[in-house]
């Protein structure tokens, strides 16, 4: 592999897609520990402290390790994207910042209150700091998102005389309209993946009779948010973030449904195999007219197929798009229709004895990962060929003085140091997983088993 811009893209897609593991944990933990912490203060169940405090323990590992990965991601910027930074530091450098300044510091500071200050900080001041760890972690994906969006719909910038762009407008950065709706679709990606892990070893505890008490507690909570999220992200942030993709990228909406000619009364693909060859879709099931409804609610709107862009102009690969794109709404679909199927469950008092269920629960850990994967895949793969949309392509933002071999040899050193953290993360989580939260409450796994309530 000789070519130098494919080395650098692979290497910043494999950095960045490891690193995203762990942000999209801690930032759909967050606002269950805060729900957790308060429903302590209002019921003044010790339980809902414990279940606080244990999540808080896997969000500190969690925050631990993307803090690890962030950095590599951070000189990528000066190392391999130098031509990128020198192009367009002057836009994305606030945002940038002002994520490490502002929002990092907020949320380690007061996560290490709340991990080590409890008993100092009082009930109050304990909830407080829980709440500001939330904060601080979705203030620091706005600005992240605030970075991406620009790079997909630029705002508020000048273009200067050497080429480069400055910013004009910081309050157009950050108020970007892409930014707004991408950031919601985003975080409600995160709350799927933090509810189904809380599911998922609620699940666990159940099935395994160890720790059934807070089981029970994780799968009333974790089931519940994770179908509010999940469906969310159908509608309406999908719809949302779907529409601004239609206004302001139309050739990355057709390849992403596969759509190669102009149609009026678009179908919406279920099942198919993109042929770019041919410039066909093969073996398509369809739903007829659904695709012109969602995107312009007329039945009979017509949708811009490939054929209607230059060449040049269409997303580099579009079998990828359009795969990483299905299965991203193909999983979301399934999430919604598992979890209500645990509401529903849960409301007829029968979801802790389904043990088919809890199965599917305690298995499904991985898939929000992969849906969120997915996603960003779909988001940086449609904006293609562009680094930023419209103004600088892909191949001219890479660093011309570093060669394929460099960037093939630190992409292998990424490897093998990210294989070491991986199996020190799955050492460290399942240490907090055998412990559990009875742990924290010095309560022994039998002492847990003779207080099981019938269900």
């Amino acid at each position: 592999m000789d070519d130098a811009l494919l080395v650098h893209r692979l290497q910043f897609a494999f950095t960045i897609t490891y690193h995203y593991l762990f942000p999209q944990l801690t930032m759909g933990l967050a606002p269950l520990i805060v729900i957790f912490k308060s429903l302590y203060l209002w019921k003044g169940d010790e339980r809902y402290n414990i279940a606080a405090r244990f999540w808080a323990k896997i969000f500190g590992i969690s925050f631990l390790f993307g803090v690890i990965t962030g950095i590599p991601m951070e000189f990528q910027f000066g190392t391999n994207w130098a031509a990128f930074s020198k192009y367009a530091g002057g836009v994305i450098g606030q945002t940038l910042a002002m994520e490490g300044m502002f929002a990092f510091f907020l949320e380690s500071a007061f996560l290490g209150l709340f991990l080590y200050g409890e008993k100092r900080l009082g009930k109050v001041g304990h909830w407080l700091a829980a709440t500001m760890v939330f904060v601080g972690s979705w203030l620091s994906g706005y600005f992240i998102i605030a970075t991406n969006a620009w790079m997909q719909y630029p705002v508020g910038y000048t273009v200067q005389a050497d080429g480069s762009v400055t910013l004009n407008s910081f309050w157009a950065l950050l108020l970007n309209p892409w930014a707004i709706y991408q950031y919601m679709h985003n975080m409600g990606g995160a709350l799927v993946t933090g509810s189904f892990a809380v599911a998922a070893l609620g699940a666990y505890y159940v099935l395994s009779r160890d720790q059934v008490e807070y089981g029970k507690l994780f799968l009333r909570m974790g089931v519940t948010a994770a179908l509010i999220a999940s469906c969310l992200q159908a509608f309406p942030t999908g719809d949302w973030q779907a529409k601004m993709v239609a206004e302001h990228q139309p050739v990355t909406l057709a390849a992403m449904e596969g759509l190669f000619e102009t149609r009026e009364g678009a179908p919406m693909v279920l099942i198919g195999q993109p042929n770019v060859a041919e410039q066909r879709l093969d073996n398509p099931i369809e739903v007829p007219g659904v695709l012109s409804f969602l995107t312009y609610k007329r039945w009979n709107a017509q949708v811009k197929g490939l054929n209607e862009f230059p060449r040049d102009q269409w997303p580099d690969n579009i079998a990828l798009l359009y795969y990483s794109y299905h299965i991203m709404v193909g999983l979301g679909t399934m999430f919604i229709a598992v979890t209500f199927a645990g509401v529903f469950l849960m409301w007829r008092r029968r979801l802790f004895d389904a043990r088919w269920l809890l199965w599917i629960f305690m298995l499904a850990f991985p898939f929000p990962f992969i849906a969120n994967t997915a996603g960003w895949m779909t988001a940086e793969l449609g904006r293609q060929p562009w680094l930023v949309y419209g103004l600088m392509r892909t191949a001219d933002g890479a660093s011309p003085m570093v060669s394929a071999g460099n960037g093939m040899f630190t992409l292998l050193g990424f490897a093998g140091m990210y294989t070491l953290l991986s199996m020190l993360f799955l050492f460290l989580m399942w240490r907090e997983i055998e412990h559990g939260p009875a742990f924290l409450s010095g309560q022994t796994h039998h002492d847990d088993e003779e207080s099981i309530q019938p269900s």
